[in-house]
């Protein structure tokens, strides 16, 4: 299954959620619940953020970084749990980071 086909997937697992959306980023997808990321799409498959809810609802998936230099993550190995597969994503949410905002540079100058 190429990343599309995963990301498709992947979305259709979470599709009783509210607020999922993916963007694809380097060649493969980088996942939101209600503006937080989650999680994403790698070259070594679905991976999300280790928080306590991904440590308990997979407790045998073990932490390794998605690409070289990046933080480890957890490989889901409850892709095809659908509602084991959603209720870990919306407990993860309140222990996920708030989306940092962009910062607008004002380049308007006083009269």
């Amino acid at each position: 299954m190429n990343a599309k086909e995963l990301a498709e997937y992947v979305t259709e697992q979470l599709s009783d959620l509210d607020d999922v959306r993916k963007i694809p980023m380097m060649g493969g997808y980088i996942f939101y619940y209600k503006e937080r990321i989650f999680g994403g799409i790698y070259g070594s498959g679905f991976m999300v953020k280790i928080t306590n809810a991904s440590e308990r609802y997979m407790p045998d998936s073990v932490p390794q970084p998605p690409y070289k230099g990046a933080k480890p993550m957890l490989p889901v190995t409850i892709i095809d749990n659908k509602e084991q597969l959603q209720k870990m994503v919306a407990e993860m949410f309140s222990e996920l980071p708030e989306r940092k905002s962009k910062k607008r540079s004002n380049n308007q100058g006083s009269f």
